[in-house]
């Protein structure tokens, strides 16, 4: 019941100040400082850090139902990246500042390093919002084990880039950074925890994502006139439109039963590993199928500037790559069963 209601606080505010018909239509990003105001004031930035660190120490099944309302309005502004860094940060015990922030890395093969005197070098790619962000939560590699740390986004060289959807993604260079603040990281904190966090809240902003798609695509078909009938009459495009239905179902099963692991299980598991992997891989075979066939439907009007289905199809495709794309996922599943054994695939299979 929670749940529902931090997802229904979270989808007021979007609706309210990150319609997306409403922004599509602006020529600059002054309805961001709004939104991010009311964001902050209902704590969702800062959901998953504790109480006692000034957050609002909301369950991980809360947050993950805020990142899937952020997915279905393709919301332009990292509030799900500063709830993963809030989280990471906390699994430290680091208090996490006011204000918009990232994480890095968010490639798989990106690795940082902490010297012995306490400073970060590295390079992380394609970092989302980091030319928005103030503040960096990072993971580092150390003689000591796992780092984690927060460092000044001013304190590195940050690249200047875009990504599909026109949000900032930027790369960012760490030499010989010296964090605000550090702290090892847990036991079961490591660089891929990190990536399979991550790519269980992209999973989630992509089905979002995706279910609005859907909805658009199936209302234009029901609208749009051809030959003296809504196009949905039509059989080619009723078998189109039954395939993108069942690509928006599977990408948001999996992706919801990535989250009921990872909210329901004490660490990172073999059974969080496989669910945050396979719903990654399927979310984001989704997102190419579900684009292609929407952008079909709606003809040359879906890639116009003033319609909103590509401010969704584009975030999709581009939110594949971040924290890993399926090809990286592939292999490591692949990996992980074939190191069970083939009489554990079916038992693996059946106990989901």
């Amino acid at each position: 019941m929670t749940e529902n209601i931090v997802a229904e606080t979270a989808e007021r505010i979007f609706s309210d100040l990150a319609d997306v018909q409403s922004v599509n239509g602006t020529v600059d990003a002054q309805w961001k400082a709004p939104l991010w105001r009311a964001v902050e004031d209902a704590g969702l930035p800062l959901c998953w850090v504790a109480e006692d660190h000034h957050g609002a120490g909301a369950s991980l099944a809360e947050g993950f139902s805020v990142a899937r309302a952020a997915g279905r309005f393709a919301l332009a502004v990292p509030l799900v990246e500063t709830m993963l860094a809030g989280w990471l940060l906390g699994q430290g015990g680091i208090a996490s500042p006011p204000g918009m922030m990232t994480v890095a890395p968010v490639r798989p093969r990106d690795r940082l390093s902490m010297a012995a005197d306490g400073t970060l070098s590295g390079r992380a790619r394609d970092v989302p919002f980091a030319a928005d962000a103030a503040h960096l939560a990072v993971i580092a590699e150390s003689a000591n084990g796992a780092t984690i740390a927060l460092v000044a986004t001013s304190a590195c060289r940050v690249e200047p880039g875009t990504g599909l959807g026109g949000d900032a993604v930027n790369s960012v260079s760490f030499d010989a950074v010296r964090p605000v603040a550090m702290a090892p990281a847990p036991a079961d904190v490591t660089p891929s925890t990190l990536m399979l966090m991550g790519a269980t809240l992209r999973s989630l902003q992509i089905a979002g994502a995706l279910e609005t798609m859907l909805d658009i695509t199936v209302r234009y078909a029901n609208e749009r006139v051809a030959f003296e009938k809504p196009i949905a009459k039509f059989q080619a495009v009723q078998h189109n439109l039954a395939r993108l239905a069942g690509e928006v179902a599977a990408a948001a099963t999996a992706a919801g039963s990535a989250a009921d692991a990872i909210a329901g299980g004490a660490s990172f598991d073999d059974a969080a590993f496989f669910e945050a992997t396979a719903a990654k891989i399927r979310c984001g075979e989704a997102a190419a199928a579900v684009s292609a066939i929407a952008h079909q439907v709606h003809g040359a009007i879906g890639f116009s500037v003033e319609h909103v289905l590509h401010r969704y199809s584009l975030r999709a495709l581009g939110w594949r790559d971040d924290f890993g794309p399926e090809s990286h996922w592939a292999v490591e599943l692949g990996r992980f069963v074939a190191a069970r054994g083939a009489d554990e695939l079916w038992p693996l299979l059946a106990s989901r």
